[in-house]
């Protein structure tokens, strides 16, 4: 039975990957990319461009199951494309953000819900993993504290509770190769609310200096985070946080739960990857 794997160049993809072939899975790749991708040995590689159907026979063909990558775009040719091929479950990487009230309006949920609704709708077995917040997120603060300045945030008391990445990769092996996740729904998130102001003092401790926190005004935080995603993300983005200003993250699912394992914290994230904040 091939898995097929979208998204494979990202973190979680990539982990799932690995997972899948060091226990003896047959894995396809598949990218918009395939020539960048790089791979295990005997892992097999495919093209998959959403938005060209021409590209879904080929990746599909022999595939039993997905791990999917949330991208509207083609997602109701490719459900046609992946019954027609005789697959029978897809895990999604979702997001918790479509739980929210305003989800379909959201641009930060819309798009992960309208995959969950392509999927819901179909003959499909599916499972909707849907974490929150990634500790990876915290790679935007890498630039400021490599160069030894403070850490600008609008909401420094705002709380998450972060899951590290390779988390999300053991829960999602567990859904490709066991039963007990098959057609759930399930919110991830990691074991323990932090607030943005006590992670950066966790990456401080794994630098080995002190990380200054300033607050800025949310006009500011506006503009700085423009620079890189639309305005509506950014708004849905401070709405957030400004929401959680203060006030203790809900604590869903982790690997304890659904694992029986312990969930990695932000700690040990922050260990693993103090090389990225250290500057040069």
């Amino acid at each position: 039975m091939t898995t097929l794997v979208t998204g494979a160049r990202g973190k979680v993809g990539q982990a799932v990957i690995g997972r899948l072939h060091a226990a003896g899975h047959t894995v396809r790749a598949a990218s918009a990319d395939p020539s960048a991708l790089t791979v295990p040995d005997g892992v097999e590689i495919a093209e998959l461009v959403l938005d060209r159907p021409a590209t879904f026979g080929a990746a599909l063909l022999g595939v039993r199951q997905v791990f999917l990558y949330p991208n509207p775009a083609g997602i109701h040719e490719l459900v046609t494309a992946a019954e027609a091929a005789g697959v029978e479950h897809v895990v999604l990487l979702s997001s918790s953000s479509v739980l929210g009230p305003d989800a379909e309006q959201d641009p930060l949920a819309s798009h992960s819900l309208r995959v969950e609704r392509a999927l819901a709708a179909s003959t499909l077995t599916c499972t909707f993993l849907r974490p929150d917040a990634f500790a990876s997120n915290s790679f935007g603060w890498a630039r400021a504290i490599g160069g030894s300045l403070p850490v600008e945030l609008a909401y420094p008391d705002a709380h998450i509770a972060p899951i590290h990445p390779e988390d999300i990769a053991d829960i999602a092996f567990e859904a490709l190769t066991g039963d007990s996740l098959t057609g759930r729904s399930l919110t991830l998130t990691g074991a323990e609310s932090l607030a943005f102001r006590e992670q950066v003092a966790l990456l401080a401790d794994a630098v080995g200096r002190e990380i200054e926190v300033r607050r800025i005004t949310r006009p500011e935080a506006e503009r700085q985070l423009g620079a890189f995603m639309p305005a509506p993300m950014v708004c849905s983005l401070l709405d957030l946080w400004e929401a959680a200003d203060g006030r203790p993250a809900e604590v869903a699912d982790t690997t304890a739960t659904l694992l029986g394992r312990p969930a990695r914290t932000f700690r040990q994230w922050a260990q693993e990857n103090a090389a990225a904040f250290a500057g040069h």
